[in-house]
């Protein structure tokens, strides 16, 4: 839904009195809030790289525990009533399995007006799922993610009851960035933009600081009827403070993963016995921002820019840096398989349990290419004792997790060894009808079936004597 925002849609006090000027991005052409009159980009990857890496512009280098719990605490001096997260599988909603923002908690009811939220203003730490960048998992060094928590500070605007709005929801974060973490104010900038989710839609500003997005604050004053935009009696302040974003800002490490997983990734590391060139990935991370796997050509054009960089050959590069995104992936798919199968949901072809399922395959496989598939589970119980603490659902779960997914591992590996054998049987009718180059579409089949990746086929193809390009 492309919806022009008014020029004076964020003319507010705030921005007056603290000298902010509205400008456009010489490169996207978004308008932006900066303080600084010379800027000419908007502050956002990929129209600026990142500049954080090992240069954090906070004055606090917080654990993902210790930024939840400022951020939480933060809102509750400030007169919001902190409430426990919701539960990742939104059994409450029809129109999505899993939650993948905290506003999704109180849609359609609470923003409907149907029944009251359980506080007003409130504040959550709400661990999302969120399905649609699996690919950029890892390689755009932390940007992405399928597993997070998003901060929620929401406050709810009734025809008779004004809780606050634009300007002072831009104070409140303005004031954590800046007086909590002490980010220089002139840093910041807030990009205009038109949110739309789970039926309602709104205005919002995306803060970036040092080229990474780390919050959005949205202003939902529509609801969304026959793809028409009707004004709501409720005005929602929907906020979303990136948890693992504002974390990897305040460390300022080599990517997200390192900032979020910590000790996990390192043992992922050792697993496979990985030991990444912490400068080349750096290097890589400040350019991941204009990483964006939509085709290989995106891929292959992102590791470009980066070789450049570096000195190294593009091909090379890959080499090196493929294997430590998969390690990256299977940090963040392992926990996400950990907080999804301790709420009862179990692996199918189905439904919650479809997406379960392709989170397993893909971990196993990635698994696989580092040659560890034998410590899936040793991973998965990694994850539970690490985050068992803050969600102790985990722990009380631990034994029910481990056999669903041991289960579901079995049922994997026999796929792949059917499939094995389906590709030995292809090759076998290909040559023989004189067919010697093994056809992209057979790939594609293989991989929806059975799961084996092009580089499988490959290497059982090319034993059998054909080209697999």
């Amino acid at each position: 839904m492309n919806v022009k925002i008014r020029e004076d849609e964020f003319l507010i006090p705030f921005f007056k009195e603290n000298e902010f000027i509205r400008k456009q991005c010489k490169i996207c052409g978004s308008y932006f809030w900066t303080q600084n009159p010379e800027a000419e980009i908007c502050g956002d990857s990929p129209c600026q790289n990142y500049t954080f890496i090992n240069n954090p512009p906070t004055k606090k280098h917080l654990s993902l525990r210790e930024m939840r719990q400022l951020f939480l605490s933060f809102f509750e001096k400030n007169g919001h009533e902190v409430i426990k997260p919701y539960p990742i599988v939104a059994r409450w909603r029809e129109d999505v399995y899993f939650v993948g923002a905290s506003i999704f908690n109180f849609q359609p009811y609470v923003t409907d007006g149907v029944i009251p939220p359980p506080a007003n203003p409130l504040v959550v730490s709400q661990p999302c799922l969120r399905f649609n960048d699996l690919d950029n998992v890892g390689p755009t060094a932390g940007r992405h993610l399928v597993i997070f928590e998003m901060g929620g500070a929401h406050a709810f605007n009734y025809p008779n009851k004004k809780v606050y709005w634009k300007d002072e929801t831009i104070r409140f974060h303005h004031e954590f960035l800046t007086k909590e973490l002490g980010v220089n104010s002139s840093a910041v900038t807030y990009k205009e933009h038109f949110w739309v989710g789970g039926g309602n839609a709104g205005p919002d500003v995306e803060a970036c600081v040092a080229g990474l997005e780390i919050s959005t604050l949205v202003f939902m004053v529509y609801k969304i009827i026959n793809e028409n935009l009707i004004e709501s009696p409720i005005k929602t302040v929907d906020t979303g403070y990136g948890i693992e974003r504002w974390t990897w800002l305040s460390q300022g490490t080599v990517s997200g993963f390192h900032a979020i997983y910590d000790s996990i990734l390192n043992k992922i590391f050792e697993y496979a016995g990985l030991k990444p060139d912490e400068k080349l990935l750096a290097e890589s991370s400040k350019l991941s921002g204009e990483m964006n796997i939509e085709s290989l050509k995106d891929k292959i054009e992102a590791r470009k820019k980066v070789a450049e960089k570096t000195g190294l050959n593009w091909v090379e590069l890959d080499k090196i840096l493929t294997p430590i995104e998969a390690a990256y992936a299977i940090a963040d798919h392992t926990k996400a398989l950990a907080f999804i199968i301790s709420e009862g949901v179990v692996p199918s072809n189905v439904e919650e349990g479809y997406l379960a399922r392709l989170l397993v395959r893909r971990t196993y496989r990635m698994l696989k290419l580092l040659g560890i598939e034998d410590k899936f589970l040793d991973i998965i119980d990694l994850q539970i004792s690490y985050w068992g603490n803050d969600f102790p659902n985990l722990k009380l779960m631990r034994n029910e997790i481990l056999e669903i997914l041991e289960a579901e591992k079995e049922k994997y590996e026999k796929t792949v060894e059917k499939g094995v054998e389906t590709v030995k049987k292809l090759s076998a009718n290909l040559k023989a009808k004189k067919i010697f180059e093994f056809p992209i579409e057979y790939l594609i089949e293989l991989y929806d079936s059975h799961g084996l990746i092009p580089e499988i086929v490959k290497e059982i193809a090319e034993k059998e004597g054909l080209q697999v390009l």
